[in-house]
């Protein structure tokens, strides 16, 4: 990464309408703002601002690769990332104030005074909100030569060994209040 300035936009000198940024990072970016669960990142991100005259729309479309853990066999998983976000960046008198009560996370509030946004922040979000939850080969490609097979056998032999409830047994201990209320019913 250049600097901490490569991700902010002098948005003051822009003319209304729509323009194009984009960015790459990479596992020194992830590094310097926290520990990420993936390594190897080369991530691709597309910046459209649409600047109006109060506020400004931002899509990021975010695209790449990573290496992942797997979470059903735990060896390293290569996985392709994307998806799209927007933003809403509107300028206004007190930014503290109206960030503090909007509950969309979607919608940012700047001062009026403002004259460069940093995106880098979302950047970062926007790309681990990027990864599924679940991270794992398809069924298809599972027991392929990037699993782990010790394992997944593992796995397997404690589905099979799962020890079987009789519903039956669950209702046991009640037969005995059925009887006596049977036995009470026929005294009376």
């Amino acid at each position: 990464m250049a600097s901490k300035r490569a991700f902010e936009i002098a948005f003051v000198g822009l003319k209304p309408g729509i323009h194009e940024f984009s960015y790459e990072v990479d596992d020194k970016f992830f590094a310097e703002k926290g520990n990420p669960d993936f390594t190897h990142c080369a991530a691709s991100i597309k910046l459209q601002l649409d600047k109006k005259s109060s506020f400004m729309l931002l899509k990021f479309e975010i695209g790449g690769k990573a290496d992942v853990t797997c979470d059903r066999c735990g060896n390293p998983l290569a996985m392709d990332i994307w998806d799209e976000f927007n933003m809403l960046i509107k300028l206004v008198e007190n930014p503290d104030e109206m960030n503090e009560q909007e509950e969309d996370p979607d919608v940012h509030y700047i001062s009026r005074t403002e004259s460069h946004i940093d995106v880098g922040n979302w950047i970062y979000e926007f790309v681990l909100l990027s990864f599924p939850l679940q991270k794992s080969c398809k069924d298809e490609e599972m027991g392929g030569p990037q699993c782990n097979m010790e394992v997944l056998n593992k796995l397997k032999g404690m589905e099979t060994s799962k020890p079987e409830t009789n519903a039956n047994d669950l209702w046991k201990g009640l037969e005995i209040f059925k009887k006596a209320k049977k036995t009470k019913d026929k005294k009376i």
